[in-house]
């Protein structure tokens, strides 16, 4: 049997559903200044595909197809973008005592002017 040495692994990236892709990348490549790897692109129920396959392995089978985009933070951390059809927008109930996402945290020099363009978006 082989040990492994524990040591801290690197984070590779997050996915985050949101109701429309195309103002989501638009976002955070323009706000956020993270960049853009794969425009929206539609991803359909295909099991003749490698792409298809997996995502019917992740979602299962109660969808024809969703948009995915891809971006890069400055240090590498991969943000991938999902948006389903006929989805519920309804904004989740702030509850940061409850599992599950709470937050996460971006790094700018200038917070401010940062904090102020994303209210302004």
């Amino acid at each position: 049997m082989t040990t492994h040495k524990n040591y801290p692994k690197s984070f590779s990236h997050i996915g985050i559903t949101v109701p429309n892709i195309k103002e989501a990348v638009k976002f955070y490549s323009e706000v956020m200044g993270w960049s853009i790897i794969m425009e929206p692109s539609t991803v359909k129920k295909e099991r003749e595909t490698a792409i298809g396959q997996m995502c019917i392995d992740v979602f299962g089978e109660n969808w024809e197809s969703f948009e995915i985009a891809h971006l890069s933070t400055s240090d590498g951390v991969g943000i991938e973008l999902f948006s389903f059809p006929n989805m519920d927008i309804k904004k989740p109930e702030f509850s940061p005592f409850k599992t599950g996402l709470f937050h996460f945290c971006v790094q700018d020099p200038d917070i401010e002017n940062l904090t102020n363009k994303i209210v302004e978006h």
